[in-house]
């Protein structure tokens, strides 16, 4: 809820519920002879949806994740990457714990593998390490792009107004989630700039909002500076820092800046919202979410302006929110593909360069994707049946790109897997 969960492409188990078709005998490794080379081999079966879980996991494994988990994980690595075709490397191949590498129909992959030391020496850990695309194009992954259920909208290409790599329903405006955040804290880097506010400005916590972070378990009036409030805002979404920094700014300023970007569509984010806020809309009684959501600026102000008087506990939130998407086509914060990347744009005319190493803090990618840039900026945003993923890059010439990824379905949740791996396809068409 309001949380981006900065997940590198690394896991501790894997695979799918749809059992693919038994593979061909010419694409398995030659006959094993070491616990790790037979395991290994069993890897594949996994991968591929073929394992009989309680044969090839330990006990303690499956305690640990059960095999529905195992296949889910699975399923989303071959969704993207084809079938586990056959094992390159196995270093060591003896003892107890190798990493193996692992050949694809669209990808190179490592993973750790563990085994017990004793009788059938079953599989006791699996993680899924780096998996590098092979043989990609931007028509597969728009394809699988389309495939997905719900509203899809992605983006990546150059800042300069050139033709994309990609681009796919890139006009629409998809809620945002979280990354709303990265106006909060371009408005933050401008007054900071005009040297109105500094990073070392310190304010005694006064705001509370509902997790995800950490600053909502501080205590009252714990001081803190613009510096931590922004980095925590960032790196791990926390919302507290971030309704703290609305409140410092005011919502108008926020919305200003919003506006000075050549948002396309500001009246859908006026007023700024604090996240607190949308949790108790969101949370609060149905004719209070739908005359929000059908409310003009100035009705919402006012419903805004009334949330304390009775407000949602955490626990009625939660429920709604478990329960399924609630208006997110309505009551959230929303941008389309060009609103970011003009935010983008004048953050770097306007801001204090800080703000930038503030975005990369937490680049949400393995070392591997990472490595491959000279700058790499982040910041994610999700609810229930929302994602979005923003990436700010720049390669070893200066030369900067955006990659924008939005995902909204409003009858279920939607997978996080899924559209992180979809990110790093994208990302290594210009590896």
């Amino acid at each position: 809820m309001l949380r981006f969960l900065a997940l590198v492409l690394a896991f501790t188990p894997l695979v799918d519920d749809a059992k693919a078709q038994p593979m061909d005998q010419t694409e398995t490794a030659p006959s094993a002879s070491t616990a790790l080379e037979r395991r290994a081999q069993d890897v594949l079966a996994v991968l591929n949806g073929e394992a009989d879980g309680e044969e090839v996991f330990a006990p303690v494994f499956l305690d640990a994740v059960p095999m529905k988990q195992v296949d889910l994980i699975a399923r989303q690595f071959t969704d993207q990457f084809g079938r586990a075709l056959e094992v390159i490397e196995l270093n060591p191949s003896e003892g107890s714990v190798s990493v193996v590498t692992i050949r694809m129909e669209r990808a190179v992959g490592q993973v750790n593998l563990s085994v017990e030391g004793t009788g059938d020496n079953r599989i006791n850990g699996l993680q899924l390490l780096e998996f590098t695309p092979t043989n990609d194009t931007v028509k597969s992954i728009t394809a699988d792009l389309e495939a997905l259920d719900g509203e899809v909208s992605a983006y990546f290409g150059k800042l300069d107004g050139s033709a994309p790599v990609l681009s796919l329903n890139a006009e629409a405006h998809m809620p945002l989630g979280s990354a709303m955040k990265l106006y909060v804290l371009g408005a933050l880097g401008e007054e900071i700039a005009q040297g109105k506010r500094a990073w070392s400005d310190v304010i005694a916590l006064d705001q509370k909002s509902f997790p995800s972070g950490q600053l909502q378990n501080w205590p009252e009036g714990s001081p803190v500076t613009l510096q931590t409030l922004a980095s925590l805002m960032i790196s791990i979404s926390d919302n507290t820092a971030t309704d703290q920094l609305i409140r410092l700014l005011g919502r108008d300023r926020v919305a200003a800046f919003m506006q000075s970007t050549r948002h396309s569509a500001p009246e859908r984010n006026t007023p700024w919202m604090t996240t607190r806020e949308l949790f108790l809309i969101k949370g609060g009684p149905a004719d209070q979410l739908s005359a929000y959501a059908q409310g003009n600026p100035a009705e919402r102000e006012a419903i805004l302006a009334r949330l304390e008087e009775k407000p949602a506990t955490l626990d009625a939130i939660n429920a709604k929110l478990a329960a399924g998407p609630v208006a997110i086509d309505s009551v959230e914060w929303f941008a389309n593909a060009g609103d970011l990347a003009g935010l983008f744009t004048h953050m770097r005319q306007t801001n204090d360069t800080e703000v930038f190493r503030i975005m990369a803090i937490n680049p949400a990618l393995s070392p591997n994707v990472t490595n491959s840039w000279s700058y790499v900026g982040f910041k994610g945003g999700s609810e229930t049946g929302v994602l979005n993923m923003t990436w700010l890059l720049a390669d070893e010439q200066g030369r900067e790109r955006m990659l924008t990824l939005s995902w909204a379905n409003e009858q279920k949740p939607v997978e996080t897997q899924t559209l992180l791996l979809i990110a790093q396809r994208i990302l290594s068409l210009e590896q």
